[in-house]
């Protein structure tokens, strides 16, 4: 499992971002082996642009993963579950998240997921939950002009809100 990169602001982040898994720049030896929007790949350098534009900094965000170990594939239903168990130890641990910005069906899954299995996770919390498509290129293979268009442009209006959450105006959804 990836470490979360110091850029991040870890436990004490007011978001919490899921994707899929980590990626292959995520891994010592090919990448930095952290968790990181600084990392050198495409969904990384999106991410960061897209949060920069919303006036989010990376001390705002922890990036995490559906499934936290590399994989580099989908994870399957098992693995979908372990990483729920994950994700509410990494919650309990963040007490000032306000926001979780699920991106791609994984991440959405993963969340369900945990709010069957640990119903008890984020009852007694305020969190704004934000859900868009995967940043990376892969979910805008469609073949529809527009239908890519209007994918990207929710990643980006799903980030606004991210960034209007932690100004407190009001995010809606």
């Amino acid at each position: 499992m990836p470490y979360v990169a110091p850029w991040h602001g870890g436990t004490e982040a007011r978001v919490l971002s899921v994707l899929r898994d980590p990626g292959p720049k995520t891994q010592e030896g090919t990448g930095s082996g952290f968790l990181c929007v600084e990392n050198d790949d495409p969904t990384a350098e999106l991410q960061a642009q897209i949060f920069e534009r919303a006036g989010v900094l990376p001390r705002d965000v922890t990036p995490w993963n559906a499934y936290p170990w590399y994989i580099n594939r989908s994870p399957n239903a098992a693995e979908l579950q372990a990483g729920a168990g994950v994700l509410r130890q990494l919650l309990d641990l963040m007490p000032k998240a306000a926001v979780v910005l699920l991106q791609g069906n994984e991440a959405q899954d993963v969340w369900r997921r945990l709010l069957r299995t640990y119903p008890g996770a984020v009852h007694d919390r305020t969190l704004e939950v934000i859900s868009t498509y995967h940043p990376g290129r892969q979910a805008l293979f469609v073949r529809d002009p527009e239908e890519r268009a209007r994918r990207a442009q929710h990643r980006v209006d799903s980030y606004r809100r991210v960034g209007d959450a932690l100004r407190g105006t009001g995010a809606q959804p």
